[in-house]
């Protein structure tokens, strides 16, 4: 491995938008740092993706968060991008929940990207540069009956977002919020919606190309609020 390689680190890497972040990343010349819980999951997808490295964590525990950043800094280099994809849903309206699944959620969507970022952002601060880019959806902008154990904590995770870029971009550290406003086509959306045109779908290949693009825009044009959909769906 070369350590002159610049390093990502991207969150609740799995088969779908997690797994396409890290190969475009690496891709371009990333050593790709890929958190997630599933340690055999992560294991196939390091040996898929070239220039990849699993790192099994909780990013709620900030025990394991501690550990694992420690070993990313010691084996692939100070991270200079961060994409957290991790999440955490639950459907039900707020009767229905459990509050404790509500909590849970908060903690994977909002809390663990405030550890992260206060744990990743001063290293960038100091560089002048980086990016930290939350992956979101349209439940951040609107509660939905059913979604009440949900869209209160990804509000809340835009919110938290916002105040970063606030901060931290006079600093030279690019934060933004990329609100993904479709269903990804997944194997199992695709049994949820088996009818469903191609066109009804975002593919985790696109999400992971405006990623890419967000966290390497030009400094004189930064965006916040990305939102990205197919172009038929209603909005």
């Amino acid at each position: 491995m070369d350590r002159k390689n610049p390093v990502a680190v991207v969150t609740g890497v799995g088969p779908g938008t997690g797994a396409a972040i890290a190969r475009r990343f690496a891709r371009e010349g990333y050593s790709v740092a890929m958190l997630a819980r599933n340690r055999e999951r992560l294991a196939a997808l390091e040996r898929d993706i070239p220039n990849s490295h699993a790192y099994q964590c909780d990013v709620t525990d900030e025990a394991q968060l501690d550990a694992t950043i420690d070993a990313i800094g010691r084996e692939l280099g100070t991270p200079k991008v961060l994409v957290h994809n991790a999440v955490g849903g639950a459907f039900g309206n707020f009767m229905e929940i459990d509050p404790k699944v509500l909590d849970q959620n908060f903690q994977v969507n909002t809390m663990a990207l405030l550890y992260l970022a206060r744990r990743l952002a001063p290293a960038m601060v100091a560089a002048g540069e980086g990016a930290i880019i939350a992956s979101g959806n349209t439940s951040a902008l609107r509660g939905k009956a059913s979604f009440a154990g949900f869209a209160p904590t990804k509000a809340a995770q835009r919110i938290l977002a916002e105040s970063m870029a606030r901060d931290l971009g006079p600093k030279g550290v690019h934060v933004a919020y990329v609100l993904i406003d479709a269903v990804i086509d997944l194997e199992w959306t695709r049994k949820r919606f088996p009818d469903a045109p191609k066109e009804f779908f975002i593919t985790p290949a696109a999400i992971a190309d405006e990623v890419w693009h967000v966290a390497h825009q030009d400094r004189c044009a930064w965006s916040f609020n990305v939102e990205i959909r197919p172009f038929r769906e209603t909005w």
